[in-house]
């Protein structure tokens, strides 16, 4: 990408917490299919097999959950409730359809985006709480047994949801063309900025925003 055409969108920090949890949430999603579904029981091996696994998931969730809360702690005050929130829910449908309009004057994220935000750290968050009630030899025998139950279930719910969401997520960028480049190169095109994300456009550039399309 031309960078004298182009905008920062997303530092090179945050780019890399970024794809450092994705590498773990992948190691530790599969593991946790191999467990959840017994004909899936091989995907254990990428960790080393079934007893290495069952000591590294653990851990590596808590290396999500450290990336998570630095991330969150760079981007939360981008995706907290705004008044125009509610606009971009009401023409959703124009939106998915590829249908940009101009009244929803986006700011860096959009109304979805924030949802996802939020979606994520709080499945997260779930995660690693029941986690904690669950973890063996550590801190279950704190626990009573029905307390252990409900947290092994808590903690599977909140796995599948966090999967599907991140399944969404991944369609979502590939199907936003130029969404990709946010978070490999960090930039993206000024026209992709006007159209996608005209208010954090101005606020960045201090230009008015012209009406074109892709």
């Amino acid at each position: 990408m031309n960078r004298h055409n182009s905008l920062l969108r997303t530092p090179y920090a945050v780019r890399m917490s970024h794809w450092l949890m994705v590498i773990c949430f992948f190691f530790v999603a599969m593991s946790g299919l191999s467990w959840f579904f017994p004909s899936l029981n091989w995907l254990n091996n990428l960790l080393g097999g079934p007893q290495l696994a069952r000591i590294l998931h653990p851990f590596m969730g808590m290396v999500i959950f450290l990336f998570l809360v630095f991330m969150f702690l760079r981007l939360v005050r981008y995706n907290l409730p705004e008044e125009g929130d509610g606009k971009w829910f009401a023409n959703v449908g124009q939106v998915m359809g590829g249908k940009h309009v101009d009244e929803l004057d986006t700011g860096k994220y959009n109304a979805g985006q924030k949802v996802l935000f939020w979606g994520i750290m709080g499945l997260i968050a779930l995660l690693l709480i029941s986690g904690v009630v669950i973890w063996r030899p550590y801190f279950a025998p704190l626990f009573s047994i029905p307390a252990i139950r409900i947290g092994l279930f808590v903690h599977a719910l909140a796995g599948v949801l966090l999967m599907l969401l991140i399944i969404g997520h991944i369609y979502l960028a590939f199907w936003v063309r130029g969404s990709v480049d946010s978070m490999s190169s960090g930039y993206v095109s000024r026209k992709w900025a006007r159209v996608h994300h005209p208010r954090w456009y101005r606020q960045v550039t201090g230009e008015a925003v012209k009406k074109d399309r892709p």
